[in-house]
């Protein structure tokens, strides 16, 4: 990324780095969001592995019933009895991984980037990219304008 600079200007009010402000300050502020922007990505990853798992243990009826129906029953009470219904992770189903990570820390990562955002920068979000814009757009240029 480009690092704005010291009292860099930034697209608008709402992201307008408050007096005083540092730019190692900024720049921090930025990453956090960065990293809190990555869990997010991994919580998505989470709810898909949950889907993902639930779909392929109801997709295991229809295979116990197609080898019942080819005279496999012992490997259709195997699929039954030792995959259908398995706990993922020791006690726990894909719903149960997830409602932890939602709780603990997604909840505390969330809560620590507002935190900072709210003691450092008066809450204002997005500093550092509001000011990398600004320096890279060109003013005047179609598709370059500072705000909608």
């Amino acid at each position: 990324m480009t690092k704005p600079s010291q009292g860099a200007s930034s697209v608008d009010e709402e992201h307008r780095r408050p007096v005083g402000l540092d730019d190692s300050t900024v720049e921090a502020l930025g990453e956090l969001s960065k990293a809190l922007e990555t869990i997010h990505r991994v919580r998505g990853h989470l709810y898909s592995a949950h889907q993902l798992v639930g779909g392929a243990d109801l997709t295991l009826d229809r295979v116990v019933r197609l080898l019942r129906e080819a005279g496999h029953d012992e490997m259709a009470a195997r699929v039954e009895q030792e995959l259908l219904g398995r706990n993922l992770l020791p006690g726990r189903w894909t719903f149960q991984i997830v409602e932890e990570f939602d709780d603990g820390y997604y909840a505390a990562f969330q809560e620590i980037e507002r935190d900072a955002r709210e003691k450092l920068a008066g809450g204002r979000r997005h500093i550092f990219e509001a000011e990398m814009k600004e320096q890279r757009r060109t003013h005047g240029m179609p598709g370059h304008e500072a705000t909608p």
